[in-house]
């Protein structure tokens, strides 16, 4: 396998941050208060597709089709026009021969600075199951056409046999001429083919654009081409972010990500926000939280400045104290997709295991972060329950923290932060009669476990947790109503955002890594013997001291076991 070597660059995330213009310069404010960035805007966007057109594919990806065992998706970018873009592919062992197969072209124009973006999807179908295949990325305008881009991929196996995967979110790039952009970010996509999976995921806030209003497509660039040295290699499948909307891009402002992804088919009016795919008796269901968060927490204009797009976009300049809130997009659409998912699941003896991947949090105790949102507690915990979801992977707070298996809530256990009066958060109830082992082995027949796994490479302080200073139990700050912006009380014709308005004892807590905000999942299903148990094995990796300085070394910090009664 011989890769060109990748152009790499950057971004980062920040919690509810928000944009204002003001002399040239951008200011990004977070949930707690403002922070400058340096970095003058361009007075325009630089010209699309200047220079000779160039075709040559860059940030490679795949995803999986509708069946991970028999297709994949190749997908990529140009900085022009690909003429003739196609994918050559050829088995190993049992599948021989090259086949060309060409792509679709999946273009969109960037809202704010103009910017056209040619990306590219080759679906490839009727693979054969746990083969190995090679192939190579080219065009006809391919300035590297004599040697054009090559990688290898495996097709998931089928049937119930043993595999890996992984998992963060919260990625970032690693050129620091973002915001808040961190070269951690390099060394966290190194870490995933360190593990070898099979396929990763992406656990929303992929690289923080919309932070960079006017340079957002160069962003996104640089995120793709960090990224590629693995995902060329192996799925990596995403779920969007509060950072993944940006303004003038589109419904719920994901056209880019919505041009640069291709994900299982979900047959509904929204492709592409929310899917599901199987791997052995693994079904994994991928969500848009954004749909039912209470938090406003993608970038907001701060003011007092408007944020004025590029004049060729045709645009109105965007006013002061306006958000990208999207909360019930759907109308309950995703919703009542994700029932129909988890109820045929249920009844599927086919199916042992549901992971449920998102990006923002339903148990997280971060109190420099976000926190929790009752959003997703109302909507979607009630249906984890009630069809046996056994682990929900997410990102959003920039660390680590693992829950105990919860099932059902407490009513009004929590307490409003302004007023101290009592407030329904939906507090999640531990189950601790499946707690065995040393509190290492989880049967989650008896309830779900959450992760946050924020901590891929964006730059940002670790997140710091609550603890009650009388009881000693951990504290958790709930999003129980929208925090939309508000005018400022003390500097006029600019806007702010409150953060979470609740408080809770954090019962359902279990594990909190107050080292570091860096880390990576690795999970190892083990389908068992019928009539017996399954189990996976979680091993999460932190790199210690990579928030001062960023570093390749990820040492094991906690490995849990989860198990149940197989079906089949």
């Amino acid at each position: 396998m011989s890769n060109r070597k990748n152009t790499n660059a950057s971004s980062a995330d920040e919690q509810g941050a928000s944009i204002v213009s003001r002399r040239g310069f951008l200011k990004f404010a977070g949930v707690s208060g403002l922070a400058s960035a340096a970095g003058a805007l361009a007075s325009s966007a630089r010209a699309a597709n200047s220079g000779t057109p160039d075709g040559t594919p860059e940030q490679i990806h795949l995803t999986w089709g509708n069946d991970p065992t028999s297709e994949v998706t190749v997908s990529w970018s140009s900085l022009a026009p690909a003429v003739n873009p196609q994918v050559r592919v050829s088995g190993n062992g049992r599948d021989h021969g090259r086949h060309i197969v060409h792509a679709v072209q999946n273009n969109y124009t960037d809202g704010l600075n103009g910017e056209v973006v040619f990306n590219y999807h080759a679906r490839l179908r009727d693979l054969k199951p746990d083969t190995n295949y090679q192939y190579e990325v080219t065009a006809d305008n391919d300035s590297n056409g004599s040697q054009p881009f090559s990688a290898s991929f495996r097709t998931a196996p089928r049937g119930r046999v043993p595999f890996r995967w992984t998992s963060y979110g919260d990625l970032a790039t690693p050129n620091t001429n973002w915001v808040l952009s961190s070269p951690q970010s390099r060394f966290a996509v190194q870490a995933v083919e360190r593990f070898q999976p099979l396929f990763h995921l992406l656990n929303g806030d992929l690289c923080y654009a919309n932070l960079n209003p006017l340079q957002q497509p160069e962003v996104w660039r640089d995120f793709g081409n960090n990224a590629q040295s693995s995902a060329s290699m192996r799925p990596w499948m995403p779920c969007p972010g509060n950072h993944e909307l940006e303004f003038n891009n589109g419904e719920q402002g994901l056209a880019s990500y919505l041009s640069r992804y291709s994900l299982p088919d979900n047959h509904t009016r929204f492709p592409g926000r929310w899917y599901s795919f199987r791997v052995g008796s693994v079904l994994f269901v991928s969500l848009d939280a954004d749909d039912v968060v209470y938090q406003d927490a993608a970038a907001f204009v701060a003011g007092p400045a408007p944020l004025t797009p590029v004049a060729s976009t045709g645009n109105a300049p965007i006013p002061a104290g306006t958000s990208l809130y999207v909360r019930g997009y759907s109308n309950g659409e995703q919703t009542r997709w994700l029932e129909k998912v988890l109820q045929h699941a249920a009844h599927d003896n086919d199916v042992d295991w549901i992971v449920v991947q998102m990006h923002q949090d339903a148990l997280s105790s971060s109190q420099t972060g976000n926190g929790s949102d009752k959003g997703i507690r109302e909507a979607w915990l009630p249906l984890f329950d009630r069809y046996g979801v056994d682990l929900v992977v997410c990102g959003h707070d920039h660390d680590y923290e693992r829950s105990y298996p919860v099932r059902g809530c407490n009513h009004n256990k929590g307490a409003d932060i302004a007023t101290g009066r009592p407030v329904d958060t939906l507090q999640p109830k531990p189950v601790m009669s499946a707690v065995s082992a040393g509190a290492s082995t989880f049967d989650t027949s008896h309830g779900t476990i959450h992760l946050i796994l924020g901590g891929g490479g964006t730059s940002a302080p670790l997140d710091v947790y609550g603890v009650d200073a009388g009881t000693g139990l951990p504290q958790a700050r709930i999003f129980t109503k929208p925090n939309r912006p508000v005018p400022s009380t003390t500097a006029p014709g600019t806007f702010v955002r409150a953060s979470a308005d609740a408080v809770e004892d954090a019962i359902w807590s279990a594990q909190r890594d107050t080292g570091t905000g860096y880390g990576i999942a690795v999970f190892d299903y083990d389908p068992g013997e019928h009539g017996g148990e399954t189990k996976i094995t979680m091993s999460y990796y932190h790199a210690p001291g990579a928030d001062q300085t960023p570093t390749p070394d990820y040492e094991l910090f906690e490995k849990i076991e989860l198990k149940k009664k197989r079906r089949g």
